[in-house]
């Protein structure tokens, strides 16, 4: 019986959720029952690129170089075209975009070409604290539009739900789904057996205290707020054995060099770039934090807690859905430095609740975003749309 096809059209694979999302997604569905294509741009200098993850699982990956993240008139109408071209090619019963400008471009060449289930999943939005209000207005109208002729909006977490259907009224809430995140978790689990490895490897004394940020050098993640609470430490407790990393890169790496240097604490941070060892990393991890504006479900506090790590992160986006305050970890108001600061000393100072908050966070992430729940839950989305529809396997598109 032939497969349903499924096209899966993201911006790019850069170091992120909503990449190894897709690529557990195309895997997960390839092997039961149906016929994934991952079509996807080219990452942005410094972000990190993940396509050789999709090369590993083998997939069925289609590069559109102009597709990207940034809006750029012209590339954008090729990238059309060529998604249009593609999509009247392969002929999918399912196209299903992730991201905002993949969103956008995939779905129009998806209702050009008249495919039947058009399926856009939010991994976060961008309409608040990327850009400007103007641009912020546009993009809501735009994705209003769109939702007219998606069949299902996918959202990664109820808080994001609530944004999408009732405080911007981009959707209605019986066309919005919430579906989790769900990643390869095991490894992440089993990472206390390299505990000592990353301290050896950069010199640093056991008993030396760390703790550590992961993700992309951009404004949305605000680390100038980790620095101005790991300031704040420096002054408090002068005596305190601690080292800070930052894992990752991108367009501010420069900026935060030099904003570390203005502010003095140049000798307790270690800029680690991007890194393919992370079980390794958060083996040595004492606190992981997050000090994002905005954020949809933050891969790092996923493997970070599936690790047993404790947690700071900024209530904003989803991160509620995810972190539970003192039960699976810190929540801290948005840009107040003073209180990240004193949640970190917190968690430094008591080893018994570092120990009590990764243990239960641990549990709850293994449980709750699996890879294998992932594939079950949008499996059975998948075959609801279809039957709305009326097509089942053997009802390809002629």
């Amino acid at each position: 019986m032939e497969k349903i096809k499924v096209m899966r059209i993201i911006a790019r694979l850069n170091i992120g959720g909503p990449a190894i999302h897709a690529v557990l997604l195309n895997e997960g569905l390839d092997r039961d029952g149906f016929d994934t294509c991952l079509v996807t741009g080219l990452p942005e200098a410094r972000e990190g690129d993940m396509t050789c993850l999709a090369g590993e699982k083998r997939l069925n990956v289609a590069v559109i170089p102009e597709l990207g993240r940034n809006i750029r008139p012209w590339a954008d109408i090729v990238a059309l075209w060529k998604l249009f071209m593609l999509i009247r090619k392969e002929r999918p019963a399912i196209v299903h975009t992730h991201t905002a400008k993949a969103g956008v471009l995939g779905r129009c060449a998806a209702i050009l070409n008249g495919v039947p289930v058009k399926v856009h999943s939010f991994h976060g939005h961008v309409f608040h604290d990327y850009f400007s209000p103007v641009t912020t207005k546009a993009f809501i109208l735009i994705e209003k539009i769109f939702a007219r002729f998606t069949d299902r909006i996918i959202v990664v977490s109820d808080i994001i739900k609530e944004d999408i259907c009732d405080n911007f009224k981009i959707a209605d809430r019986s066309k919005t789904s919430v579906i989790r995140l769900g990643l390869d978790l095991e490894q992440f689990r089993n990472a206390d057996k390299m505990k000592g490895e990353l301290k050896r490897e950069l010199g640093i004394g056991q008993d030396t205290l760390l703790a550590g940020i992961v993700g992309r050098l951009a404004p949305i993640k605000n680390h100038m707020l980790f620095f101005d609470a790991v300031r704040f430490l420096k002054k408090e407790v002068p005596g305190l054995k601690i080292r800070f990393l930052i894992v990752g890169d991108g367009e501010l790496r420069s900026d935060l060099v030099n904003y570390a240097d203005k502010l003095g604490i140049t000798d307790l941070l270690l800029f680690l770039g991007w890194r393919q060892d992370m079980p390794r990393i958060y083996a040595d991890l004492d606190i992981v934090v997050l000090t994002s504006l905005n954020e949809g479900t933050p891969l790092s506090l996923i493997e970070a807690m599936a690790a047993k790590r404790p947690v700071v992160a900024t209530a904003v986006g989803g991160v509620p859905n995810l972190v539970e305050h003192e039960k699976t970890g810190l929540l801290v108001e948005s840009n107040n430095a003073f209180l990240l600061k004193e949640a970190v000393l917190r968690l430094l100072s008591d080893e018994p609740l570092r120990r009590r908050l990764g243990e239960s966070a641990s549990g709850h992430v293994c449980a709750a975003y699996s890879k294998e729940r992932l594939i079950r839950d949008m499996k059975n989305l998948y075959k609801q749309l279809l039957e709305t529809k009326g097509i089942s396997k053997g009802d390809q598109r002629k």
